[in-house]
C-alpha cells in the first residue's frame, strides 16, 4: 500500500514522504495511529504542509545540538571499575554511565542515554571513541576512559622485610638480636664472678 507519513517514524519515513509499505504494517499499525494516510488528496497537501513545519523545526533543533557539539566534541570522561585477574571489569559500562558523565559535561543538563551509540557494553580498562546523536543531523564523538581501581595503601600486607631497616633484612636483624642477648649474657656472668672473689686486704691475720 502506498501512504503518505503524517508524522515522522524513527527508521521508517518523515513527514511528508511517500512511500510503499506492506498492508499489515499500514492497516495495523500507521493509519489506526494516524502515522500515515493513504497517499490521496487531501492527505498528500497536508502532509506537505506538516513537513515544512518539522524543517523549521528540525533547523532549531539542529542549531542548539551543534552548540552542544562544539562544547564536548573530543571531551575524554573517566570512570574506574573493579577488574578482574583476567583484566575484564566485574560487571560493565553502559550507556546509562556514559550519559550520566556527558550530563556532567553538559553542567548538568541531562543527556539521554538512548542518544549514546554504543554497540555493546564496555567489559575492558583502556580507552575507546563513543559517538552521541545530539539530533538526527547532528553528532559527537567523545572518548571514554576505563581505568581499573587502584588498591588502597591500607590494603596493602606488610611483610617483614618491610619492617627491617633499608639494607638489612629480617634474618640479619633476628641475628643482630641474637647477638645482643649472648653479649648482655656474658656481661652478667663476669659481673657475678667478680662480686664472688674474695677481697685481699679483708683477710684475717694470723693471731701471735
Amino acid at each position: 500500500m502506498k501512504v503518505v507519513f503524517m508524522e515522522s517514524v524513527e527508521g521508517t519515513a518523515l513527514v511528508g514522504e511517500v512511500k510503499e509499505v506492506k498492508n499489515g504494517f499500514a492497516r495495523n499499525y500507521l493509519l489506526p495511529r494516524g502515522l500515515a494516510a493513504p497517499a490521496v488528496e487531501p492527505y498528500l497537501s497536508r502532509a506537505d504542509s506538516r513537513a515544512v513545519v518539522e524543517v523549521k523545526k528540525q533547523e532549531a533543533l539542529d542549531g542548539d545540538a551543534s552548540k552542544v557539539a562544539e562544547r564536548i566534541e573530543g571531551s575524554r570522561i573517566t570512570m574506574t571499575a573493579r577488574v578482574g585477574e583476567t583484566g575484564r571489569l566485574f560487571g560493565s559500562i553502559t550507556s546509562v554511565h556514559i550519559a550520566e558523565e556527558v550530563t556532567k559535561l553538559l553542567d548538568g543538563e541531562v543527556f539521554d542515554h538512548r542518544k549514546v551509540l554504543l554497540p555493546e557494553a564496555i567489559k575492558e580498562v583502556g580507552v575507546q571513541p563513543v559517538r552521541l546523536r545530539l539530533t538526527r543531523n547532528v553528532e559527537a564523538e567523545i572518548e571514554v576512559e576505563v581505568l581499573a581501581e587502584g588498591v588502597e595503601e591500607e590494603d596493602k600486607p606488610v611483610s617483614l622485610d618491610d619492617e627491617a631497616p633499608s639494607g638489612e633484612t629480617s634474618d640479619d636483624t633476628a641475628a643482630e638480636a641474637v647477638a645482643e642477648a649472648d653479649d648482655e649474657g656474658a656481661a652478667e656472668a663476669d659481673a657475678g664472678s667478680a662480686d664472688a672473689a674474695p677481697d685481699g686486704d679483708d683477710e684475717s691475720q694470723p693471731t701471735a
